[in-house]
């Protein structure tokens, strides 16, 4: 069997990184400054350009989520402390949105209504309106599970949470499902990620999976589903092949293609519409926790941190990496 090709690091690490797991990695919206939470019960930025950390901000416990607002002077994060933050990147002030009954696993500031949705492990979902300041959600709801991952874009947003199931919601009915689905892999869900048209989203698996699914509910679009397996290798002492949890993902905005990454150390580039892989895979220290590709798509940010996914044990030191890409690694390549 062939050995694949793994390339080298052509990448920069970040100075100052957490001291403790990386939750997220996020880039701002219109610059390469890089929003990252941790373990560590901090949120930093870092300007990416200069490899300089601009602010550490501490909190009374863990740091699950965050994500940039409609501007990159404002950021969200979602705590192990139950609560909802508001972040001004400016000042490194922070203002409490409001509170879930248990840690707040996902937040996401969606564009298309300018308001901020929590999901926790409270199994509820919020949303928030950052403006009003009163600690109240504009609407929230009880989730049939916990919440495990969360995304928007455009008018969209998707709930990945446990049991395999899936809520789809619109901008204008808010926490009122338009569609409630099963995740199409039979283990449990790690990652989901819309597509930049918000027509469809990927969904990772803990066993070395991904589905692309597409929200649109007629028998011709939901023909054109399919999943691969991915993040996978042959154990060379017990002769079995192994499959790795795909923890991360994330979508370049220009493109539509999307990099994965996994606990088996590694990052990959696909080609969802034209179903093919595109780059070689690229090896890391650790299991891959977080991707986040830069605005104008030329850099990936990968958070290197190992996700406890065999226990306490010693581990490389968490990192991030920011990796220069080429047109090979991310641009679509139609089949011949």
């Amino acid at each position: 069997e062939r050995l694949e090709k793994i390339d080298q690091m052509p990448d920069t690490q970040l100075s100052s990184p957490p001291s403790d797991g990386i939750s997220a990695v996020c880039f701002a919206n219109t610059s390469n400054t890089l929003l990252v939470s941790s373990w560590d019960s901090s949120l930093r930025l870092y300007d990416v350009n200069n490899n300089q950390q601009m602010q550490q901000v501490a909190f009374q416990a863990a740091v699950l989520d965050c994500c940039f607002g409609h501007n990159d002077n404002e950021a969200f994060a979602g705590s192990l402390d139950r609560n909802v933050y508001k972040l001004d990147t400016t000042t490194g002030q922070t203002t409490k949105l409001g509170s879930h009954d248990n840690g707040v696993k996902c937040v996401r500031f969606w564009e298309a209504n300018g308001l901020v949705l929590s999901a926790g492990w409270d199994k509820s979902l919020s949303v928030w309106d950052a403006r009003a300041g009163n600690g109240q959600p504009v609407a929230s709801t009880r989730l049939p599970e916990k919440a495990f991952s969360m995304d928007t874009s455009l008018n969209r947003a998707v709930l990945a949470l446990g049991n395999r199931h899936v809520w789809i919601l619109d901008d204008r009915a808010l926490v009122d499902p338009e569609q409630q689905r099963e995740s199409s892999l039979k283990n449990q869900t790690r990652c989901v990620r819309m597509f930049p048209d918000a027509t469809g989203y990927a969904l990772s698996s803990t066993e070395g999976r991904v589905s692309i699914e597409y929200v649109d509910p007629s028998p011709a679009a939901q023909a054109k589903k399919y999943a691969f397996k991915c993040h996978r290798a042959k154990d060379p002492q017990r002769g079995v092949d192994m499959a790795y949890p795909v923890n991360a993902m994330a979508f370049h905005k220009s493109y539509g293609t999307f990099a994965t990454g996994g606990c088996d150390n590694k990052v990959i580039t696909w080609d969802a519409a034209n179903r093919r892989r595109l780059a070689p895979p690229q090896e890391y220290p650790s299991s891959i926790s977080s991707l986040s590709f830069s605005p104008d798509g030329s850099m990936l940010a990968i958070a290197s941190s190992y996700t406890f996914e065999e226990g306490e044990k010693e581990h490389p030191a968490d990192a991030i990496f920011i990796r220069t890409l080429t047109e090979d690694d991310v641009k679509p390549k139609p089949k011949q």
